[in-house]
């Protein structure tokens, strides 16, 4: 069986940087149709780096 699509959905925040997935969020698709991008830390770098939207495998 499929599942259904909701409109909130899960989200992983990869680093720039080292291409780590250090971070997890949700995201509603209906409000926000681009990538989120946030600084965050990177414990991996040990500095704030700018950290992009990927899938969560």
């Amino acid at each position: 069986m499929a599942s259904k699509k909701t409109a909130v959905e899960l989200v992983a925040l990869q680093c720039s940087d080292c291409k780590r997935r250090n971070y997890t969020t949700s995201k509603n698709r209906r409000n926000i149709q681009e990538k989120l991008e946030f600084k965050k830390y990177c414990p991996h770098d040990r500095k704030h780096t700018l950290h992009k939207e990927t899938k969560i495998k």
